[in-house]
């Protein structure tokens, strides 16, 4: 199941991967699992939505992330006038060569940060529905391939708020976890003032990792090993929030995959070429509370998706976490830092 290779590979992605955390939390002041969602949701492919009230470091998240890799990054402010065509670009007649030629949009680049996506209308918003699940633009009929690594990172208000449309549910659907950063401690506040009181910190951030690295790592985060166990597990996740009494719109079969998926990435950066349940576990409230819609009746009684992923998570039961690896090796089988969160806690609420 797993070769020398592989494992060389894993070695590669920790140490890269730690390079890349360290530089975003220089800028995000404890939250150290927020950042480790970012790096994971990068590594697993996906895209990531930062979901909380104004001020709390939502851009400067997303740009400390893709200031730290050496790559393309293009930053989308969405404002209630901005057009589809500000985004996957647009074909203008070219009076010399008496033909069109495709002026590419901001969509372009291998990291996008959309600004306050849902202030956009909705159509505006659907723009980014092909290049997010398909990695492609369609213009007048002609296919534009994005380039790699591809990732989105948009940063909503609460839809509470002034001047905001909801995202609607096949949008939310492509981003593969949500997180919010919220309020930091006390101490973290002071040594902002300090950190942030003269310049910004993100004119002293420098890459500290290529594209080409980053697309390696995620080939090797694909040879991670999924269990037969751990897959039926994920499944029987996601099944629950599609008859759960309190859900009227449960995950999709999407959800599984971006589960699935964004596990391989948290077990590959814990250095493990094999997913574990509680790598599912940890991950279950990220990946699918921002796709579940409450009914009216748990809206009442103040039950929200987090609580609702929590209880099935709960109450769904957990595979042998040994199952599906073969014979373990000396010493037995590596666990998860004793630090990291079990459960679906270290995502919202953070």
């Amino acid at each position: 199941m797993t070769t020398f290779d592989a494992r060389a590979n894993l070695s590669d992605l920790t140490t890269t991967a730690e390079r890349v955390r360290r530089s975003v939390e220089n800028v995000i002041e404890g939250k150290p699992e927020v950042v480790r969602i970012a790096v994971t949701v990068l590594l697993a492919e996906g895209h990531l939505l930062i979901e909380d009230v104004p001020g709390v470091g939502k851009t400067m998240l997303s740009k400390a992330l893709a200031r730290s890799i050496d790559c393309s990054v293009r930053r989308i402010q969405f404002t209630p006038d901005l057009l589809p065509s500000d985004i996957t670009g647009v074909s203008v007649f070219d009076q010399q060569q008496r033909d069109f030629e495709f002026k590419p949009g901001a969509i372009f680049a291998q990291i996008v940060v959309g600004d306050e996506i849902n202030r956009a209308s909705p159509k505006t918003q659907s723009a980014l529905l092909e290049s997010m699940e398909e990695r492609q633009v369609t213009i007048d009929g002609t296919t534009y391939e994005l380039p790699s690594p591809f990732m989105v990172i948009a940063t909503q208000n609460p839809v509470e708020m002034e001047g905001t449309y909801p995202l609607p549910e096949a949008q939310r659907d492509r981003f593969t976890a949500r997180v919010s950063i919220g309020y930091p401690s006390p101490d973290a506040e002071l040594k902002m003032l300090d950190v942030h009181g003269g310049v910004s910190p993100l004119d002293d951030l420098e890459p500290v990792a290529h594209a080409h690295e980053i697309v390696k790592l995620i080939e090797a985060v694909r040879q991670v090993h999924v269990s037969d166990p751990v897959r039926r597990y994920a499944v029987a996740l996601v099944g629950a929030t599609r008859t759960h009494p309190d859900l009227r719109l449960g995950a999709s079969p999407r959800a599984t995959l971006h589960l699935v998926r964004a596990a391989r990435a948290s077990a590959a950066l814990d250095g493990r070429d094999y997913v574990l349940p509680d790598d599912v576990q940890a991950l279950a409230g990220a990946v699918l509370a921002h796709r579940l819609l409450p009914t009216a009746q748990a809206q009442l009684n103040r039950r929200t998706p987090e609580q609702v992923v929590a209880e099935i998570v709960q109450r769904v039961p957990v595979p042998d976490p040994s199952a599906g690896r073969g014979p373990a090796p000396a010493g037995g089988w590596p666990q998860p830092p004793a630090g990291r969160p079990q459960g679906p806690a270290g995502t919202r609420g953070l």
